[in-house]
C-alpha cells in the first residue's frame, strides 16, 4: 500500500482503543494481516490493562490509557471500547486531529457522521471527517449483499431474522457458553441458559416491542442505502454458535428479479463470495465458511413463492471481521489511499 503523500519520512500513529477485547485484538491482527502501514502503534485500554504489554507484528507494546494516548501524536484511531468512552474521547481525539473510526453505536445516526461500509458508500467520505461510524455487525453483511441488487432492481422492502454468534456480545457471553456446555458453573452474559437454547433477544427492548438491536437494522439500514422511508423489519436472535452471524433476509423490489442474474451478479461484487447449489447441499454457514474470513457469503437464493417481485437469502459473515474489525481498517485503508489521512 502506497499512501498518496510526497513525504519519505511519511509515519503513521495508530491506536487501537479497547484493544484487549474481542474486537480490538481482532482490529490488531487484521492491521497486521493487511500491511496497513502502521509506523507507531498505541495500544490503549482501561486502568486495568494499563501497563500489560502486548504483541503487535513481533514487537512489544506498552498498553496505555487514553488519557496517555491523548497526549500523544494519533493519527488514526480505532474505538472499540463501547460507547460511552466513544461519546467521551473520540471528539476529544478528533480536535486534535486524529480521525477516529468508531465500532460503538454512538455516532452512528449522528446527521453530519457519515456510516460507512467501503463496498457500498466509501464515496461519502472526505478528508473533512474526523469521525467516522462503522456499523452493525448484522447491518453490515446485509447491505454488502443487497446493496448490489438494490441497484439492479430497486429494493422496496426488507424482512430479516438473525442468528448471531455469542462473539457478538463478547468474552463474557463466550465464556458462559462454553461453561454451560462443559457443565461448569460461571458468570452469566444472558438472563437465560445459551448452549442448546435460542433467545430471541439482542439487547434492551424499546417501548415498540422490538430490542434496540432490530432498531440498529432498521436505521442503519436506510441511513447506508440512503433511503430514509424504506420499510423494513427485523427479528434479532442469540444462537449457540461461534464463528459469525446468518440472517435469512426476504426482499421486495421494484422490479422482477432474476435468480440466474442475481448469482451472476453476486459473485462479482466485491466482497461477495456466493455459495449456492442446492444440489450439493451448498449453503454458506459460520463455523463452516465464514469464520476468520472477510467475505460475505451468500446461498440459499430464490424467488419469493407467494410473490413475484421478493427474493430469499441467506447472509452469513464473521462478525468479528467484516461485521467490526476488517470494515473498520478497510475504511481506513480508503482513507490512506484517497490521501485523506495526510490532509
Amino acid at each position: 500500500m502506497k499512501p498518496k503523500s510526497n513525504d519519505c519520512f511519511f509515519v503513521m500513529n495508530v491506536a487501537v482503543v479497547g484493544c484487549t477485547g474481542l474486537v480490538g485484538s481482532v482490529m490488531l491482527k487484521i492491521l497486521d494481516e493487511r500491511k496497513f502501514p502502521v509506523t507507531n502503534l498505541i495500544p490503549v485500554a482501561s486502568e486495568k490493562s494499563r501497563g500489560k504489554s502486548l504483541l503487535y507484528a513481533g514487537k512489544s507494546y506498552d498498553i496505555i490509557s487514553a488519557v496517555d494516548a491523548l497526549q500523544s501524536k494519533v493519527d488514526l484511531a480505532l474505538f472499540s471500547a463501547g460507547s460511552q468512552v466513544s461519546i467521551e474521547l473520540a471528539p476529544l481525539f478528533a480536535k486534535k486531529g486524529t480521525v477516529v473510526i468508531d465500532n460503538s453505536s454512538c455516532w452512528r445516526m449522528d446527521p453530519d457522521v457519515p456510516l460507512i461500509v467501503p463496498e457500498v458508500n466509501a464515496d461519502k467520505l472526505t478528508s473533512n471527517h474526523k469521525i467516522i461510524a462503522n456499523p452493525n455487525c448484522s447491518t453490515i453483511q446485509m447491505v454488502v449483499a443487497l446493496k448490489p441488487l438494490h441497484d439492479l432492481y430497486g429494493i422496496k422492502r426488507i424482512v430479516v431474522s438473525t442468528y448471531q454468534s455469542v462473539t457478538g456480545t463478547g468474552v463474557k457471553a463466550v465464556n458462559q457458553l462454553m461453561n454451560e456446555r462443559n457443565g461448569i458453573s460461571g458468570e452469566m452474559a444472558y438472563r437465560y441458559p445459551i448452549d442448546l437454547n435460542v433467545i430471541p433477544q439482542i439487547d434492551v427492548f424499546l417501548p415498540n416491542g422490538y430490542t434496540k438491536e432490530e432498531m440498529k437494522m432498521v436505521n442503519e439500514t436506510r441511513k447506508i442505502l440512503d433511503i430514509p422511508d424504506l420499510p423494513i423489519t427485523a427479528t434479532t436472535v442469540r444462537i449457540p454458535v461461534m464463528g459469525g452471524h446468518s440472517e435469512s433476509v426476504n426482499v421486495e423490489f421494484q422490479k422482477q428479479p432474476d435468480v440466474n442474474e442475481i448469482r451472476d451478479v453476486l459473485s462479482k461484487s466485491p466482497g461477495v463470495m456466493v455459495l449456492d447449489n442446492p444440489a450439493e447441499q451448498l449453503y454458506p454457514m459460520p463455523l463452516v465458511h465464514a469464520q476468520d474470513r472477510d467475505q460475505v457469503f451468500v446461498g440459499r437464493i430464490r424467488i419469493d413463492e407467494s410473490h413475484s417481485h421478493a427474493l430469499n437469502l441467506w447472509i452469513v459473515s464473521d462478525n468479528l471481521r467484516k461485521g467490526a474489525a476488517t470494515n473498520a481498517v478497510q475504511i481506513a485503508t480508503y482513507l490512506l489511499e484517497q490521501g485523506f489521512l495526510l490532509a
